[in-house]
């Protein structure tokens, strides 16, 4: 091996809503990190999401280790929008009293 490619992209890639997926898998950017901040090896990682390869896992590990306020930026702006989302849908379809009106509607 004469030559080492040393420029290799990380494998995460933005879909059309603009979420962060990891390599050509529906696993998200989020979800890995919430492994890896508790505790999760990259192994352990894999092995919950089996369709992500264990070098990406490392590749998106390092990304983190070296972008950590873009990263962490992104992961601050995704659980506003989740919270706000939420917020709107339970103003739409209250929680309250969800099993209830089920039993209602199957009698």
């Amino acid at each position: 091996m004469d030559h080492i490619n040393a420029n290799e992209p990380v494998p995460l890639r933005t879909d059309s809503d603009g979420v962060i997926r990891v390599g050509d898998t529906r696993v998200t950017l989020d979800t890995v990190m919430e492994a890896f901040a508790c505790g999760a090896t990259a192994e352990e990682i894999v092995q919950q999401y089996p369709s992500v390869g264990l070098a990406d896992v490392y590749s998106v590990i390092a990304y983190y280790l070296r972008h950590r306020d873009d990263v962490h930026a992104y992961l601050t702006r995704r659980q506003r929008l989740s919270t706000e989302v939420r917020a709107h849908n339970e103003e739409r379809f209250p929680p309250l009293g969800v099993r209830d009106r089920l039993i209602a509607r199957r009698k």
